[in-house]
């Protein structure tokens, strides 16, 4: 008997090591589930895709709806590719606009956002005008705009950049104010500097919201280049996607507009990928809203 009585809980405890999994074998799991998460959001958005175009294809054929009326998605396609050597001058130029009034909405939401954060004056003294020119539809605005800056390019480089400014600055603003007032106390009992202060608490408080901000202006850098170069109604070689748009309405080339509003599509779609990853790979490590958590 006493035999037995020692040995039944050392059976237990092993049957017990053997019930609960090894750290190896839960990394394996996780893995798999993450492995198969990036699998299923990869893969679920291509076939709906995909379907829908089959769709609109079937449609068009099945229907003998003209082209001129609804284009087929080859026919778009083969459009896309005849038609290349155009829409890829326009292309290169939306995309140089698009960064160019995203770059200096960057710097100039940032460098005020911080100057708003220090110094109360700024804010009470600037913030109304910013609310103002982001409340103040761009399509207003734009004819102004052309009309008081002679150069074309810098006037719509002007209207993307109010469109993709006010993003970058209200949510900076909003980050660098939510620092933990514990921390700010910790800060200054300490006797930290304001550089300090800044470098190791405001900074990475705002990170995250500035980052959400960034992918909300990269897609409106891009509508404010489009929507801008719609009003100027430029034409020429030195021109957008949005005047091959344009043009192509005025001759009825409706393949053509879809051409180019399929590039829109796809640079809209470039620039949010980008800028999501951006995130991902800033905050991933470290912040609640990027990482990766298995239910």
């Amino acid at each position: 008997m006493a035999s037995t009585s020692i040995t039944e809980p050392v059976a237990l405890a092993d049957a017990n090591a053997d019930a609960v999994p090894s750290e190896a074998a839960l990394r394996a799991h996780e893995d798999k589930l993450r492995r198969r998460e990036s699998m299923l959001r990869i893969v679920a958005p291509v076939v709906i895709i995909a379907a829908l175009l089959l769709l609109w294809e079937w449609t068009v054929r099945a229907n003998n709806i003209p082209h001129y009326i609804l284009p087929a998605p080859s026919l778009i396609l083969r459009t896309l590719f005849d038609n290349w050597d155009s829409l890829s001058s326009a292309l290169w130029f939306t995309i140089k606009l698009t960064l160019l009034a995203l770059g200096a909405a960057i710097v100039g939401g940032v460098l005020l956002a911080i100057a708003f954060a220090l110094f109360k004056w700024v804010e009470i003294g600037l913030f109304p005008i910013a609310v103002i020119l982001q409340v103040t539809p761009i399509i207003a605005i734009a004819p102004l705009i052309l009309i008081y800056v002679s150069n074309t390019t810098a006037a719509l480089l002007l209207c993307a950049w109010i469109v993709a400014f006010f993003p970058i600055l209200s949510n900076t603003v909003i980050g660098l104010k939510s620092a933990d007032s514990n921390l700010r106390d910790l800060f200054q009992l300490y006797k930290a500097s304001p550089w300090q202060t800044f470098r190791y608490l405001l900074a990475p408080s705002a990170l995250p919201y500035f980052m959400a901000g960034l992918k909300i202006a990269g897609g409106l850098s891009l509508i404010g280049a489009v929507v801008a170069e719609f009003t100027a109604g430029t034409a020429g070689k030195e021109t957008g996607l949005a005047s091959r748009i344009l043009e192509s309405s005025f001759r009825t080339e409706i393949p053509m507009m879809f051409a180019a509003l399929l590039l829109v599509s796809l640079l809209g779609i470039v620039i949010f990928i980008v800028f999501a990853a951006l995130s991902r790979l800033v905050l991933g490590h470290w912040h609640e809203s990027e990482m990766r958590r298995e239910n």
